[in-house]
């Protein structure tokens, strides 16, 4: 056990409280087992450490924080771990990156049933269905997701300026005159288009000219390691599944010709669909269905995205103006926890709003008819009427 709280010590010293993430006050950290996912490089690890340093009082003493691939594991379970720190006066278990734990879900089962007076936080990859493992833990894991960094919170967290979250129906409603405070104070324009290329993970902060590189080995570490895990993959799977990434990202966002898909890369139909929605699991993908549709991993996407800007420019040299606009604005509206789907007209329905998005000269045409919509324009500060600026859906979270 010392050599656990030793590695804990140590964690707990590099931790400021400079920057938190938006899902912090979203999380009810008082559920006795409370999962955590979100892709690699979102700052999950540093939201454990900062609750058991920062939020929880003299209860610190009495917390635990682990990591499922430490090698302490290598000759002790995850359920003797809990119970020998359960009986040393540990009340909180902190698990982090769990699906790198053989019989995870078996063994958190059994700590929740067992040790019903010891709380357990877990962290694990996008990728992971936390409700399908071995074990049913859906009516004992309350589960949240974390997602990169929004505009907003980029801009917090570069130093460059502080504004709050908004509602959708904020960014509707007084769009003009919000956009007008804040471009009072700051201007919006080459920030964001920085934020599309490396803003999107807090690694930024390690060095901008680092950031493509270590995004293309957060993509490796994906399919390598995070759906070796969860999906079964071998290294010969991992190949498929970086080629078809490869090839959707030279089109994305694009309407999916799954059978053309399959015969250029000679893999069965229903292995690309496989293939696209673990890739979507894994946050490296955005699939987007015809409202109404039904959901079912059988049938294909209407349309497909790369999960966010930063994507294109690390898979694409020269990403599409166009392409960038809808990635960033589907993600966006997805990590705020918003219906989206795809409208006869336009590109996106949002609580039965059609969207179009364009640049700074996009008209109504396709959209007007509808009698309810939006025109979501880039290169523009302030918007006017149903014209409101891109960069100002950065704001959602």
């Amino acid at each position: 056990m010392e050599t656990l709280i030793h590695f804990q010590d140590i964690l707990l010293q590099s931790v400021n409280n400079d920057f938190r993430r938006y899902l912090h006050e979203q999380i009810n950290w008082n559920q006795r087992m409370i999962g955590i996912k979100g892709p690699r490089g979102a700052g999950k690890t540093t939201l454990l450490l900062q609750h058991i340093k920062y939020d929880i009082g003299t209860l610190k003493e009495k917390s635990l924080y682990v990591t499922a691939d430490h090698t302490w594991f290598y000759n002790h379970s995850l359920l003797d771990t809990a119970m020998e720190w359960f009986k040393q006066g540990g009340e909180l278990l902190v698990i982090d990156e769990v699906h790198k734990y053989p019989n995870w879900s078996r063994e958190l089962k059994n700590i929740y049933d067992g040790i019903p007076q010891l709380r357990v936080i877990f962290s694990a990859s996008s990728a992971l269905d936390i409700y399908r493992g071995q074990a049913d833990l859906s009516r004992r894991v309350v589960s949240y997701a974390l997602a990169g960094l929004s505009l907003r919170e980029y801009l917090l967290f570069s130093g460059t300026a502080s504004f709050p979250a908004l509602s959708f129906e904020d960014i509707q409603a007084s769009h003009r005159e919000i956009a007008l405070d804040i471009t009072s104070k700051m201007r919006p324009l080459p920030a964001f288009a920085k934020y599309l290329q490396l803003g999107y993970l807090p690694i930024f902060t390690e060095g901008e000219q680092e950031y493509l590189p270590k995004l293309e080995q957060v993509i490796d570490a994906v399919v390598d390691t995070d759906l070796a895990y969860t999906a079964s993959y071998n290294a010969g799977t991992a190949v498929k599944v970086k080629k078809l990434l490869a090839v959707i990202a030279e089109s994305a966002p694009f309407k999916p010709n799954i059978s053309a898909l399959a015969a250029k890369m000679d893999i069965s139909r229903d292995r690309i669909l496989e293939f696209i929605y673990q890739l979507s699991d894994a946050r490296l993908l955005n699939v987007l269905s015809v409202s109404g549709k039904g959901v079912s991993r059988l049938q294909k996407p209407d349309k497909i995205f790369l999960e966010n800007t930063n994507l294109s420019y690390a898979l694409h040299p020269e990403p599409n103006q166009g392409n960038l606009r809808e990635t960033f604005l589907l993600n966006q509206f997805i990590n705020a926890g918003l219906d989206v789907s795809e409208p006869q007209t336009g590109d996106f329905l949002v609580n039965n709003i059609h969207i179009e998005v364009g640049g700074k000269n996009k008209g109504t045409k396709q959209v007007r008819d509808t009698g309810n919509y939006l025109i979501a324009a880039d290169g523009i500060e302030t918007g006017f009427g149903n014209k409101i600026p891109l960069w100002l859906f950065g704001f959602l979270y």
